[in-house]
């Protein structure tokens, strides 16, 4: 699985241009699957993700969590993380997983962050029209890579 996280102020997704959803302080997260993605990676990625410290303390050094932060969460399915831009102009996203596969794994990701934390946590819809705006804050933006762990 490949993910962006995004520090924002705030953030929303607008749904097939009617349906709004949006967070104030917390992250954007931009998830996307591939055909070797398993359990163990959602796993690992929620870990990382509701841990990793990118949120300032007191003296403004980047030293808290999410969760000691209470920060919201929205989560957006975005298949061309897994763009090929190797040959020609046109992307291909061949290692992207076709949606029979993705969605059932954006879901158990959606849902590992629901039980594994109390955090207010909104999504897109998968494979819908989306248009997503964000506040990055600081700017900090991370690149996660659950088939790179180094």
């Amino acid at each position: 699985m490949r993910v962006i996280l995004q520090r924002v102020t705030a953030s929303s997704v607008l749904i097939d241009h009617t349906e709004k959803r949006d967070i104030s302080k917390g992250l954007t997260i931009l998830v996307g699957v591939c055909d070797e993605d398993t359990q163990e990676d959602i796993d690992w990625l929620v870990r990382k993700i509701l841990n990793m410290r990118i949120f300032p303390d007191e003296q403004g050094v980047m030293n808290r969590s999410i969760l000691e932060c209470s920060g919201d969460l929205l989560v957006i399915s975005q298949f061309t993380l897994y763009a090929s831009t190797k040959k020609g102009n046109r992307p291909s996203y061949i290692r992207s997983s076709k949606p029979a596969f993705s969605e059932p794994m954006y879901e158990k990701f959606v849902e590992k962050l629901r039980t594994s934390c109390d955090l207010t946590i909104k999504t897109g819809s998968f494979g819908a029209d989306m248009q997503v705006h964000i506040e990055n804050d600081g700017p900090v933006t991370i690149f996660l890579d659950t088939h790179n762990k180094e």
